[in-house]
């Protein structure tokens, strides 16, 4: 049986008055009496970070549902810009709640901040995330 420094955990051998690895004194140490028996930890395993700019991840199998009604990106950016104030942009997409509650706080001007950031944002998007966001398919998408 091999005995271990109480100290440093290093290997011992029997009678031993010092410690090889770290010096301790053993002397007073009965090995009988303590017994420490240094098991090492199990390494983890290493972490690979991926520094690759490409996302392994996005899901290429986009396909909309062919009951959304096709709709025209630019004709909604443009709607959203011009004439975002009166909530225009919401009846072309079919929502009219939201196009009611714009007319109603037309005078406030916060529909048309909204409406240029909502046109503004449209033309920039791509025709996929267009119409992931408001369930529609794009006359120019080529799927």
């Amino acid at each position: 049986m091999a005995w271990y420094c109480p100290n440093c955990g290093a290997e011992i051998r029997s009678g031993a008055h010092f410690c090889p690895n770290c010096g301790a004194k053993l002397d007073d140490w009965e090995p009988n009496k303590k017994q420490y028996q240094y098991q090492e930890q199990p390494q983890p395993e290493p972490f690979y970070q991926n520094t690759d700019s490409r996302d392994y991840f996005t899901d290429n199998s986009f396909i909309p549902d062919s009951r959304w009604p096709v709709k025209s990106k630019i004709a909604y950016g443009i709607l959203a810009i011009l004439l975002g104030d009166i909530g225009i942009q919401y009846f072309y997409m079919g929502e009219t709640t939201k196009g009611i509650v714009s007319i109603c706080f037309c005078w406030t001007g916060i529909p048309a901040l909204i409406g240029l950031i909502q046109g503004i944002v449209a033309l920039c998007s791509s025709d996929e995330e267009f119409m992931r966001k408001h369930h529609v398919i794009t006359d120019t998408w080529r799927g």
